[in-house]
């Protein structure tokens, strides 16, 4: 009894270094892929925006696909699947002789990036003892937020010591490579999947259940969105820091590490919606000092507490979508929970990008804020409410 109640069993470690993987290949190319683009093909900044936005759009699709397949197929056989050609595609990296190969594999890569994250987080979710769920899956995140602290700055630094882009992208298919192996280790429960008869529907690919989580979601994603394109921009622009970026995101993820850390212990009793709370609250105050304070302590002193917040807010928010939706929809639970992020996180890019040509850095930043507000008025008013009264367990 004792054993089946511990948080990191082998199966629990294997996934959360496979995820670790999937993140490390995939962030130690993509913060160079502008500059290879300029490099190779002297493609200008339209262009490249252009050829790497294909990658979202595919991401965005292919995650309530990937939820239903999960849900409605042997989880190991989608997962492997996916996690093979997400492994496949660094090929394409390095056999794209042309923008035009590259563009279709840069953007075709996409879906098997957002297939294999919903499926790899499904499985993890499979092999937590049920007791301890809400607390693995706090501590999940934290591999995403390993890999993204560390892959862009020793991408940089392999760049920087061999010259050569077809090195990082042999890294990155070896660590993917890595990846698939150990999850090829992982020993899954067996699940009977039940064959389900009815018409294919909207449920079926979203948790209808969790849509008002969603739109709390989406305000989230909206105001990283904003922050994350243009802080670079913005930075160098406004307040002089030509090299700010990195340590952001730096600062950011110490952030989110650190409250991910905090928050496993109040994940453990069972304070879900506690958890949102907190982070719900804290983050808002990041977009605010962004907002307000146009010095260097305003814009890093935010990255800190926006990921003091969303380290709060990540895990507490998949709980709650987990929670919501019966045990043969746990695809689909988090593929909806990713899918309303990145819709949130696109919405900022484009409606930041017309705000900033038509007013100004400064109204942007105020408009993140204040949709951030609207987030939290709704959740309070009426989200958490309907968390507790809608959730299965």
């Amino acid at each position: 009894m004792e054993q089946a109640e511990r948080l990191w069993n082998s199966n629990y470690v294997k996934v959360w270094l496979a995820n670790f993987m999937i993140f490390f290949s995939f962030m130690i190319v993509t913060p160079l892929l502008p500059l290879y683009l300029s490099d190779t093909y002297q493609a200008d900044k339209d262009t490249i925006g252009l050829v790497l936005s294909g990658y979202t759009l595919t991401a965005l699709l292919a995650r309530p696909i990937a939820g239903f397949l999960v849900d409605s197929y042997p989880r190991r056989v989608v997962l492997l699947t996916c996690y093979f050609l997400f492994f496949a595609f660094f090929a394409g990296y390095l056999i794209a002789g042309t923008m035009t190969l590259f563009t279709m594999v840069r953007t075709l890569h996409g879906a098997p990036m957002g297939s294999v994250t919903v499926a790899n987080s499904t499985c993890a979710i499979d092999v937590l003892p049920s007791s301890r769920r809400a607390e693995g899956i706090g501590y999940y995140g934290l591999s995403n937020n390993l890999a993204t602290s560390i892959a862009p700055t020793a991408g940089l630094m392999v760049y920087d010591y061999v010259g050569n882009y077809d090195t990082l992208f042999v890294i990155a298919l070896c660590t993917a490579g890595i990846g698939l192996a150990i999850n090829c280790c992982v020993h899954f429960p067996v699940k009977e999947i039940l064959p389900d008869k009815s018409p294919l529907s909207f449920d079926r690919f979203f948790l209808l259940e969790g849509w008002s989580e969603g739109l709390v979601m989406v305000g989230i994603g909206l105001s990283y969105g904003v922050l994350a394109t243009y802080l670079a921009i913005y930075g160098k622009e406004e307040l002089g820091m030509s090299t700010g970026t990195g340590a952001w995101f730096a600062v950011l993820c110490v952030g989110l590490i650190m409250s991910r850390l905090v928050g496993a212990r109040t994940l453990r009793q069972g304070k879900v919606v506690e958890n949102v709370n907190h982070g719900i609250l804290v983050s808002v105050f990041g977009y605010l000092l962004f907002a307000a304070v146009k010095e260097p302590i305003g814009f890093y002193g935010a990255a800190f507490i926006i990921g003091l917040g969303n380290g709060h807010i990540w895990p507490g928010m998949q709980t709650m979508f987990i929670n919501l939706a019966p045990n043969n929809k746990r695809g689909t639970a988090n593929s909806s929970q990713l899918t309303c992020w990145d819709i949130g996180v696109g919405l900022g890019v484009v409606l930041g990008g017309m705000i900033i040509h038509a007013i100004g850095y400064s109204a942007v930043f105020w408009f993140a804020f204040i949709v951030n507000i609207l987030g939290v008025a709704f959740y309070f008013a009426y989200v958490r409410r309907h968390f507790i009264t809608h959730r299965l367990r």
